[in-house]
């Protein structure tokens, strides 16, 4: 009697497993089934994106900065905050919409550019020039000629572009610490772009000579350590583009990846061999960028109809050389990008999606947008009178 008890609880107890085991079983074959869906289901994606997920906005449903419409601000997303200068006066925002610290700054017409905490600021066409770390001023310099340019890498090392001296274009480059490390001159180009590595050691000029019968193209490699004690013999390699290329902006990507952004093209410049990743020339290309976290990427006009057009996003990894594609169903009238963001402009909407190729925001507004400002973890909307706050 007593082996015939254990022997029914132990029945009982082993179909209980397997009830158990096959919930189990169906529950994660139903999730695996969602996200094959989610991948390749643009309508399900679409979906589930908007009512499960909640990854669209409305624009009365979001934080607002109030601006005073009779006056004239600059505005640029930076870290983790949104900075707004106007009359020397910079204040900084976070992502709640409360000022957090203003500080003064000489400068009424800036050039930005940030990299991870730091932000340099310049007057363009004048002589300041600022970093700032975090929402403090670290240093502040006074430069000798015109600033056209300015540039900061992760690490706080700074690169100003200067001209209308006696050369056609001095570059300075200063330490985090604000120390100017050395100049290097450019007799008969202009510089297009520069780019300081991530490892403190190369800075890449991209110049223009327009003074032949075509245009060329070049991309200067200068060590820093060398140019630091010996400018004159800091040259370490120079690449030629073909001729009546026009570069327009030079990026460093991780392990030492300089990509290069022509009018028609991408290239990568890695272990001094040049190579075309992205080649625009017979695509109805709209926009491009090389202004993101080891990616690039183009947007290209494709017919969906008589009258109507998609915006098809191509976002190619640096390193393993994978394309990830986005459709958006309109004409992206302007493109913004930083860190792992995309941001689409498509007129009344804005679509945010990552390097991966996936939505991470859709903001509808009952307005036109006209401008963008945009950082790795936040993005603000800019009207007359406000911006808008959308956080990533």
């Amino acid at each position: 009697m007593k082996d015939f008890w254990i022997e029914t609880q132990e029945k009982k107890l082993n179909k209980k497993k397997l009830i158990i085991s096959t919930v189990l079983i169906l529950v994660i074959l139903l999730i695996i089934s969602v996200i094959i869906i989610y991948a390749n289901n643009r309508g399900v994606r679409e979906w589930i994106d908007k009512n499960i997920f909640r990854k669209e906005v409305m624009q009365d449903k979001v934080t607002t900065i109030d601006l005073k419409e009779s006056q004239t601000f600059n505005i640029y997303a930076f870290n983790k905050y949104i900075g707004i200068l106007n009359k020397n006066k910079f204040s900084i925002y976070g992502n709640t919409g409360n000022e957090e610290k203003e500080i003064e700054v000489q400068i009424s017409n800036p050039l930005f550019d940030s990299a991870n905490r730091f932000l340099a600021i310049a007057e363009s066409k004048g002589q300041k020039l600022y970093l700032i770390t975090d929402k403090d001023i670290s240093w502040e310099a006074n430069i000798e000629g015109n600033i056209s340019q300015v540039h900061v890498n992760k690490n706080g090392y700074v690169a100003v572009v200067i001209v209308d001296t006696s050369y056609k274009t001095v570059i300075a480059m200063y330490s985090p610490e604000g120390k100017e490390l050395f100049k290097t001159y450019l007799s008969s180009t202009r510089a297009a772009d520069v780019a300081i590595s991530n490892d403190n050691k190369h800075l890449a000029i991209a110049e223009v000579d327009t003074s032949g019968t075509v245009i060329q193209s070049n991309i200067k490699i200068i060590s820093i350590e060398k140019a630091s004690s010996d400018p004159t013999n800091s040259l370490e390699n120079t690449y030629k583009s073909e001729n009546d290329k026009l570069i327009v902006d030079v990026k460093y990507h991780d392990k030492n990846k300089l990509v290069c952004m022509y009018t028609d093209s991408i290239h990568v410049i890695e272990n001094e061999k040049d190579n075309v990743i992205i080649d625009n020339q017979k695509k109805k290309v709209i926009f491009q960028s090389i202004e993101l976290s080891n990616s690039v990427c183009s947007i290209e006009e494709k017919s969906s109809g008589l009258f109507t057009a998609d915006s098809l996003v191509s976002i190619i990894n640096i390193d393993n050389k994978n394309t990830k594609e986005y459709i958006a169903d309109s004409v992206t009238k302007e493109i913004y990008t930083y860190g792992d963001i995309i941001a689409l402009n498509l007129g009344t909407e804005v679509e945010f999606i990552n390097t991966s190729g996936w939505l991470v925001k859709r903001y509808v507004a009952n307005q036109e947008i006209t401008n963008i400002a945009v950082s790795d973890n936040m993005a603000g909307i800019i009207y007359r009178d406000k911006i808008e706050i959308i956080n990533l």
